[in-house]
């Protein structure tokens, strides 16, 4: 069976159902671009940062690309991107711990 890993439905691919509608319930897995700084970077650093890449792909032509290329911008800031990285490891840690997965 042929489906999307995210919460919804591709825009580019909108015939084709989500995991979770083709039977399992709750499943999302998604891939991520995001920048990072270094711990202890100033405030005033990362929110230039985020300005100026913002401005380049959540605008214009820059951003029309990405989506032409199938991603889905999320535009978070620098808070929620946290939280959504904080989230994620949860989620994967409980799945790596169910599936006992172990290093080599």
């Amino acid at each position: 069976m042929l489906s999307v890993n995210g919460r919804q439905r591709s825009p580019l691919l909108p015939e084709v159902p989500t995991v979770a509608e083709s039977g399992l319930p709750g499943f999302e897995s998604n891939s991520w671009n995001g920048i990072m700084a270094p711990a202890g970077t100033p405030r005033a650093i990362i929110m230039r940062l985020h300005d100026e890449i913002a401005q380049r792909v959540l605008r214009g032509e820059q951003r029309e690309q990405l989506i032409k290329e199938g991603y889905e911008i999320a535009g978070l800031d620098p808070e929620a991107f946290s939280a959504y990285l904080k989230a994620e490891t949860v989620k994967w840690a409980k799945v790596i711990k169910a599936a006992n997965v172990k290093a080599e």
